[in-house]
């Protein structure tokens, strides 16, 4: 966990908050002191509805992991 000024804080906080979306956690003193810190803010997820997924997937063609690979070979993608 980073430490910085409050003043310094201010004048980059932007910074800051792209430090802290990306999953940093930063302190913020006043006087050598902790006062705040930011964290990365708790993101709803979704559950996965199993009738959507199916839904979605139904008209996807199957491949092996054998054609997969074949592909991926021959792209020169490996």
């Amino acid at each position: 966990m980073n430490s910085i000024k409050l003043a310094d804080a201010k004048a980059r906080l932007s910074e800051l908050v792209d430090r802290v979306q990306s999953g940093e956690a930063v302190n913020i003193t006043r006087h050598g002191k902790p006062v705040a810190c930011l964290t990365p803010a708790a993101v709803e997820r979704r559950p996965i509805v199993l009738g959507e997924l199916q839904a979605l997937t139904k008209d996807m063609p199957l491949q092996s992991d054998n054609e997969l690979m074949r592909k991926l070979r021959d792209e020169s993608r490996y």
